[in-house]
């Protein structure tokens, strides 16, 4: 299983050899060194920690410029975490070539933000009519009769935050890689804004 941290630079579009349009999104992928190896008898789980984006090193407090140090390798402004058991070793570079054009991936990052929404925007409510005397406009609706159950359920669909939150798009595929440049080049669209922190992951 690969998996690599990256940054949205944005959406774009090739075509095919047929002259179909393919819209992508364009991810700057790595270079992401190896900065910690955990294991089940130390850790209590197998894991890979990952760096991602150059960061000064006196911008970091003492444990994290340590922690960088110790492993042998350039401070990073982003870490994660990649589970399972691997052979890769401390200091290695993860990088685009670790992913092969058709195969299938899943991308995690937070989704733009879009304030206080709704039940229309946010969770795609219908509403009432807009004229004629109507008073149900863009309201929820009943959420909770008097007698039963005399409360308003756990979960109900309601007005609130919508967006800024951790999302994954599953069965995306690679339509592209450039190692030259760091490119990933992944078909649709994935979460986030331009310029946002991404985690991508084979399925």
């Amino acid at each position: 299983m690969a998996a690599i941290l990256g940054k949205k630079l944005g959406m774009s579009q090739i075509f095919t050899e047929d002259g179909s349009r393919v819209p992508v999104t364009v991810i700057e992928a790595g270079p992401c060194p190896v900065t910690q190896v955990k294991t089940e008898e130390k850790d209590g789980y197998n894991a890979l920690q990952i760096g991602f984006g150059a960061i000064k090193e006196r911008k970091l407090n003492k444990p994290r410029a340590g922690h960088f140090k110790k492993a042998g390798v350039d401070a990073r402004r982003h870490l994660a975490e990649i589970r399972g058991a691997s052979d890769v070793q401390v200091g290695d570079e993860i990088t685009v070539e670790s992913f092969e054009v058709g195969q299938k991936v899943k991308v995690t990052g937070v989704s733009k933000g879009k304030g206080f929404a709704g039940v229309i925007k946010r969770h795609g409510f219908a509403g009432g009519p807009g004229s004629h005397g109507a008073h149900f406009h863009r309201a929820p609706g009943s959420i909770g009769a008097s007698a039963y159950p005399a409360r308003v359920f756990k979960g109900m669909r309601l007005p609130g935050q919508m967006g800024n939150r951790r999302a994954t798009e599953l069965g995306l595929t690679v339509v592209a890689t450039d190692p030259e440049n760091n490119l990933l080049l992944v078909k649709g669209s994935v979460p986030g804004s331009s310029n946002s922190i991404i985690f991508i992951q084979t399925t």
